[in-house]
């Protein structure tokens, strides 16, 4: 390589960071990255514990990473080159089989899980009424089939297993209800939830071990809202190749009433909000999306009160619920620190159901609620 070549692309190189770092700057702030679902990361404050701590630092990096001209091309480009690489993972998200993003489920802290466990079986004590224990394993787990050869993950039904001998709860065999349909399409493609036909094999495994009727899926008829849904797993990898997921639904929507608590005050809800499928996250359709509390009452329905102690699973989940239970009050942890205790006894609750996907529950925070 010539001398007059090495200057020229060092000027290019130069030139081009310089380029970029000047559109960067002119460019407004980003208020919302649609395609990775989520806020950026705001100007760090310069403080000086924040600079002793390193914090400052992190968050700058953050900033003009989140920020940078043209960021959706450069994790797409991220994305290709470790396919290209021969790589069968990017950001902790498994390129699988049938064109399947899969998340890496981590193994769990068992000092927490200990501590977990122990905050359920407080709940079983401290209320005199039926409790029900769920745990929803992963598509890690159910579609290992389609992970990379040789992909490590959690051991999740080996630790379900074990989690269910150790309470007093009554538990719910969701891995074996998932299993037995692992050939189906429960899971999404570019998402980590269930699909609606997950969600009503799982409807029935609560209703098994409750000793209810069962659903019958030729009772119902599917109907798909939208087909082009891009998943939580679609914005974590980066891949941008892969033909978007459908939603569908098979409980119509009327002939209930939905209370949310978005807020402080209720206000009148509904099974599936249409304004959802305009925007990136089509699967708040469910419910309306994240909120403290949802109270879903069938006049039709002669069953009993639930309370669900749920994580977002359980959005697309409560239609099928309605078809056996008079109400379903759905309490979501995450935003409601009220004690559990209390809301049974002050709302005649006839039965409580903990139920979360695997991954959520060996890493909430906010699980001591139970034993509230």
């Amino acid at each position: 390589m010539s001398k007059k070549f090495s200057i020229f692309l060092t000027a290019l190189f130069c030139a081009f960071i310089g380029g970029m770092s000047v559109a960067s700057l002119l460019l407004p702030d980003k208020d919302f990255l649609p395609l990775e679902n989520r806020y950026p990361q705001k100007p760090p404050k310069l403080t000086v514990e924040a600079l002793n701590s390193g914090k400052f630092m992190e968050e700058a990096e953050d900033y003009v990473s989140d920020h940078i001209a043209g960021r959706d091309f450069w994790v797409a480009a991220k994305a290709w080159s470790e396919r290209l690489s021969g790589k069968q993972e990017n950001n902790g998200v498994y390129f699988g089989e049938q064109d399947t993003l899969i998340s890496r489920v981590k193994d769990p802290d068992p000092a927490k899980l200990e501590e977990d466990m122990g905050h359920l079986d407080a709940l079983v004590g401290n209320v005199d009424i039926p409790v029900y224990f769920g745990l929803i394993p992963s598509s890690a787990e159910i579609w290992r089939g389609r992970l990379p050869a040789g992909a490590p993950t959690a051991d999740e039904k080996k630790i379900i297993d074990q989690l269910y001998f150790s309470t007093g709860a009554e538990t719910i065999d969701l891995y074996g209800a998932l299993c037995a349909h692992s050939a189906g399409d429960i899971y999404y493609r570019t998402d980590h939830h269930w699909t609606s036909l997950g969600a009503f094999y799982g409807a029935n495994a609560i209703f098994e071990a409750m000793g209810l009727e069962p659903l019958k899926l030729e009772d119902y008829e599917k109907t798909i809202v939208t087909d082009q849904f891009y998943g939580t797993t679609f914005s974590t990898s980066g891949v941008r190749w892969l033909p978007p997921d459908r939603i569908d639904t098979y409980i119509p929507g009327g002939g209930v009433k939905v209370t949310s608590w978005f807020g402080a005050e209720p206000s009148e809800g509904s099974l599936y909000v249409d304004s959802w499928l305009a925007e990136k996250d089509k699967y708040s359709y469910f419910l309306g999306g994240r909120q403290p509390l949802c109270v879903i009452e069938n006049e039709n329905v002669d069953g009993p009160k639930v309370l669900l102690i749920r994580d977002s699973y359980s959005d697309s989940l409560a239609p099928f619920l309605t078809e056996r239970f008079s109400e379903v009050h759905l309490f979501d942890p995450r935003n409601n620190l009220n004690s559990v205790k209390n809301y049974v006894a002050e709302h005649n609750i006839d039965q409580v159901i903990v139920l979360y996907s695997f991954a959520n529950f060996t890493t909430d925070q906010n699980l001591f609620v139970l034993g509230r």
